[in-house]
């Protein structure tokens, strides 16, 4: 098959990422990039030998030889990007999360009906090796989830991103953060979310947003999860999940996993790489070349969109 040709919307600090990882995988080749600021994208597009550079998605679009698109752009965009790129004929991966609604959600997942190609989310923990180790147990029936404790903290009382650059859009703890542990749940659990409750702190006077949540979900499954953020937490950074289980306990801390005595577990043979990134780009293209679903399609992760509507109108209505 030939190189596939991929478009990248958002060389911020997740697309250089998809970048990076992409320079790792065989046969893709990204051949056009797209950003909100010139200049610096086009400093990125010379750094990584990109020959198209545009500020304007519908160029890269427009774009023949372009067979498939990634997007990282700001979150409030995707429902509408990822249907433009579909339409277009595309193949898409957006960075999660898919919408910042649930009818965005559902209008993307109707049209990947429509059009067979292939649309998945940046739902990164089904990728990363610790969670894929935990993932492995459970299939072989070596483990069984009890509970999931998970913290997802950050400091974040400016709009600012990973890299510490001002942003043009304002992140969100439910739409976004709390998607990766929603999904993970009942990736990992196999059932349903049957339960779920949210309480959140005060709104911020600047960002409008709740700088602190604090999440419930009950699985089918009987397994239960509770999951803390924050925006105010001065470090340590970062997600870290605890998985209580009936054979045994794991941290998960990204890519790495402990065993409940804080012991390192090697997760090295698990996949290909150890970059949760660099697996979630290779199982899209894999996807396309071998014209099948892929883990954490558009359809496989609609349920937890479902979810977060459900929060964010039980969080309105206790508001």
């Amino acid at each position: 098959m030939k190189n596939i040709k991929v478009a990248l919307a958002g060389a911020g600090a997740f697309g250089i990422k998809h970048l990076d990882a992409i320079k790792l995988i065989d046969g893709v080749e990204v051949v056009s990039l797209i950003s909100r600021d010139l200049d610096k994208t086009q400093e990125t597009a010379k750094q990584y030998g990109i020959g198209h550079v545009t500020t304007d998605l519908a160029d890269s679009l427009a774009l023949k030889e372009v067979d498939a698109v990634i997007l990282c752009t700001p979150t409030q965009m995707h429902a509408e990007q990822s249907i433009a790129c579909l339409k277009a004929g595309k193949h898409v991966q957006v960075e999660i999360p898919l919408a910042d609604t649930l009818n965005g959600a559902e209008a993307v997942a109707a049209l990947q009906r429509s059009t067979g190609l292939v649309a998945m989310v940046g739902h990164t923990r089904r990728f990363n090796p610790s969670h894929q180790y935990v993932h492995h147990k459970i299939s072989a029936k070596e483990f069984n989830i009890q509970q999931m404790d998970v913290q997802t903290y950050f400091f974040r009382r400016t709009n600012m991103n990973a890299l510490g650059q001002a942003r043009s859009w304002t992140d969100h703890l439910l739409w976004h953060h709390a998607a990766h542990t929603v999904d993970l749940f009942a990736y990992q659990t196999g059932g349903e979310i049957v339960q779920a409750n949210a309480v959140q702190g005060p709104i911020h006077p600047g960002l409008g947003i709740a700088m602190d949540m604090s999440i419930q979900l009950k699985s089918s499954t009987g397994a239960i999860c509770t999951l803390s953020l924050s925006f105010n937490n001065d470090g340590p950074l970062g997600t870290f999940f605890r998985y209580i289980g009936d054979s045994a306990t794991y941290l998960a801390r990204y890519d790495d996993l402990y065993n409940g005595k804080d012991e390192k577990i090697d997760v090295s043979k698990v996949a290909v790489s150890m970059n949760g990134i660099e697996l979630q780009d290779r199982e899209f293209f894999a996807a396309i070349k071998e014209g099948r679903e892929p883990n954490s399609s558009v359809a496989k992760v609609l349920a937890c969109y479902r979810v977060l509507d459900k929060l964010e109108r039980q969080l309105a209505a206790n508001a």
